[in-house]
């Protein structure tokens, strides 16, 4: 195949792949190929190759299509390279000093929260977890913040998918006490963590905005122990958090 038609043909896929992603909700393939000015058969025909590679989903109940899981490995890959790596670690450094608790940012993965990158605190009294580890996102503030700011259908479909299971007494459970829970998350702008996932451990986070403030890029977090922090204390950090969210923005734009 020459190049110029190889070029033709990633530049369609690339320009399917951005009007799905900015879409707050699945899209038709009559509202693809009117967006893009291409041809039905066309877009149906790079739909096809995509959903096959795992970078788009099909809802075949709607014939709508959303964002697959390979193309949100990808974005996560991204989010954690090297060339971006150094300055989002020192936006966090420079939070932990001041608020002197462990802070991580982390992104949503079907319903898991994967934590990206993490700076641990000083005290010898914290929780320890690795970069690229896992929990419920419906039990942590970042995933609750993730979850709260998908498209509704999508969060609707995506918290019926499952069994939303305990990991202490205080685990949301209900699927409508949790989505009365993330719509007061959207509302105020922030999640609290109040030891859903761990007994004694509580937390807050705020959303990453992409550079148009549109949709949420990932979460940054902050976490403590019970016996030096309280839930009064996290919603205190909120501004703080908010500035390094704006910060760790800026930087993934450039």
């Amino acid at each position: 195949m020459p190049t110029q038609q190889r070029s033709s043909a990633l530049e369609k896929a690339l320009a399917i792949l951005d009007a799905i992603s900015d879409q707050p909700q699945p899209v038709g393939l009559p509202d693809l190929a009117a967006r893009l000015g291409l041809p039905r058969q066309t877009v149906h025909r790079v739909l096809t190759q995509l959903e096959r590679l795992g970078l788009v989903v099909r809802d075949p109940s709607r014939e709508r299509y959303y964002v697959g899981p390979h193309l949100s490995r990808l974005a996560f890959g991204t989010l954690r390279s090297l060339n971006q790596a150094a300055p989002v670690r020192l936006v966090l450094q420079e939070l932990v000093d001041d608020i002197g608790e462990t802070c991580s940012i982390g992104v949503l993965q079907d319903l898991e929260y994967v934590f990206l990158q993490r700076i641990e605190c000083q005290w010898p009294l914290r929780l320890h977890q690795e970069p690229g580890s896992r929990a419920p996102a419906y039990t942590v503030s970042g995933g609750k913040v993730m979850l709260a700011y998908l498209e509704p259908a999508l969060l609707k479909s995506l918290l019926r998918s499952r069994k939303l299971r305990a990991s202490t007494p205080r685990t949301i459970t209900r699927v409508g006490d949790l989505e009365g829970e993330l719509a007061k998350v959207r509302s105020a702008g922030f999640a609290l963590n109040n030891q859903e996932r761990l007994d004694g451990i509580v937390g807050v986070a705020v959303p990453i905005f992409d550079p148009d403030g549109k949709g949420v890029l990932a979460a940054v977090a902050m976490h403590g122990p019970v016996p030096r922090l309280s839930i009064k204390a996290c919603e205190r950090q909120v501004p703080r958090l908010r500035q390094a969210a704006d910060r760790i923005a800026r930087v993934w734009s450039n």
